[in-house]
C-alpha cells in the first residue's frame, strides 16, 4: 500500500518534493530497496483509500504520518495540502494523539496544527505564509475575497492583510505566461483602484529578509494604528 508522499501525490495533495522516494506501508517486515521506503504498521479500514485502482493511506492518515516526521515547515505544507483535499480539520491530528500519545513525533503536532491553514491552495503559498508568520508578522488571511463598496467581488488573493488593504500573491512558473501576466497586472490595477496595494513574490523571495521587511514596512505605513512598528525575528533568517 502506498503511504507518505506517495499517497499524498495520488490523493491530489501536491506537497511532495521531486526527489521523494516511493513509500509503501506493509503489515510486516519487508526488505528495503534503493529509492523505496518501507514502513511497517497496521491500518484500520477507515485509513485506507483507493485511487485509480491503487490502495493508499487516507488523507487523514497520510497527514498523521507526515506531520510527525517532517521538519516543521514541510509538516505544515503537507497537512495544509492533505486537509484541503481530504476535507478534514487539522485539529483532528490532536484528537488522534489522545489515543496514541506515545506515537513518535506527536509532541510537535501542537505547533504544526497551530500554523496550519487549509485554505491555502499551493505548497508555495503555505511556505510564503509561514515565512511571514514565523518571522514575527501577523497572520495574513488566506484566499481572501476583496469586495468593492457595494459588496461585489473584485478578486480573490492568496494572502491579505485587510486592515492595511495589502494583497500578497505568490507567482509561480505559470504566472510567466504572457496572458496570465497581463491578467495579473490588470487585477492589480483593479485592486489599486479600490485602495489595495498588491505585492508579488516568486520562489526566490520566500524566506528572504527583504521579503519580510517589505511586508512589515508596508503594513506599518498603511495601517500604523493597527499594526504599529513590526519587529522581525531575525533568528530564522
Amino acid at each position: 500500500m502506498l503511504a507518505g508522499y506517495s499517497a499524498a501525490l495520488l490523493l491530489g495533495a501536491g506537497c511532495a518534493p521531486s526527489d521523494a522516494p516511493a513509500e509503501v506501508l506493509v503489515p510486516s517486515d519487508a526488505r528495503g530497496h534503493p529509492g523505496l521506503r518501507v514502513r511497517r504498521d497496521r491500518l484500520a479500514e477507515s485509513e485506507i483509500a483507493t485511487v485509480d485502482g491503487c490502495r493508499v493511506t487516507s488523507a487523514a492518515r497520510t497527514a498523521w504520518d507526515l506531520a510527525r516526521r517532517l521538519p516543521l515547515v514541510e509538516a505544515v505544507v503537507a497537512v495544509d495540502s492533505l486537509a484541503r483535499v481530504g476535507r478534514f480539520p487539522p485539529a483532528d491530528l490532536l484528537t488522534r494523539r489522545l489515543t496514541e500519545p506515545r506515537a513518535r513525533g506527536c509532541r510537535k503536532l501542537d505547533e504544526v496544527v497551530d500554523l496550519c491553514d487549509c485554505r491555502a491552495e499551493s505548497p508555495m503559498e503555505t511556505r510564503l505564509r509561514l515565512a511571514l508568520v514565523r518571522h514575527g508578522l501577523p497572520r495574513p488571511e488566506a484566499q481572501y475575497r476583496v469586495l468593492d463598496e457595494h459588496g461585489f467581488p473584485l478578486a480573490r488573493v492568496d494572502l491579505a492583510y485587510p486592515p492595511a488593504q495589502v494583497a500578497i500573491e505568490y507567482d509561480g512558473v505559470r504566472h510567466l505566461d504572457r496572458q496570465r501576466w497581463s491578467r495579473d497586472r490588470a487585477r492589480d490595477t483593479t485592486l489599486a483602484g479600490a485602495g489595495w496595494q498588491s505585492l508579488r513574490f516568486g520562489p526566490d523571495d520566500i524566506g528572504m529578509f527583504q521579503t519580510v521587511r517589505q511586508v512589515a514596512d508596508l503594513l506599518t505605513l498603511r495601517a500604523p494604528g493597527h499594526y504599529g512598528r513590526l519587529e522581525i525575528d531575525l533568528s530564522l533568517l
